[in-house]
């Protein structure tokens, strides 16, 4: 499953827990979901270079394990950005249920 929108918001709050490089951030996200959200690189690259374009995450090279990876991390603006994505997340998630649920 690939909900539209959600890959933005996901990236900040993996990313909120520390540094992490393209595949381990989407790795994180499939785990988490147990395997209901899982972004290929087709979206997930855009989505990390259209946050960076924003100032909500920044990039840097590592080498780890003997491999040269580019990594990311949250920036200021980013935090900002995330807590304010969280309060409008959980105003739509009650939203959505309370619509849902049985009469």
């Amino acid at each position: 499953m690939n909900l539209k929108g959600t890959l933005p918001v996901l990236i900040l709050q993996v990313l909120s827990e520390g540094d992490k490089y393209g595949y381990a951030i989407a790795q994180e996200i499939t785990r988490r979901s147990r395997g209901v959200l899982d972004f290929k690189e087709g979206s997930l690259y855009p989505a990390l270079h259209a946050q960076e374009k924003k100032g909500l995450i920044q990039s840097f090279d590592r080498t780890a394990d003997g491999r040269h990876r580019r990594y990311y991390r949250l920036t200021d603006r980013g935090k900002e950005a995330l807590a304010a994505q969280r309060t409008e997340w959980r105003r739509l998630s009650t939203a959505i249920t309370e619509i849902l649920a049985p009469a």
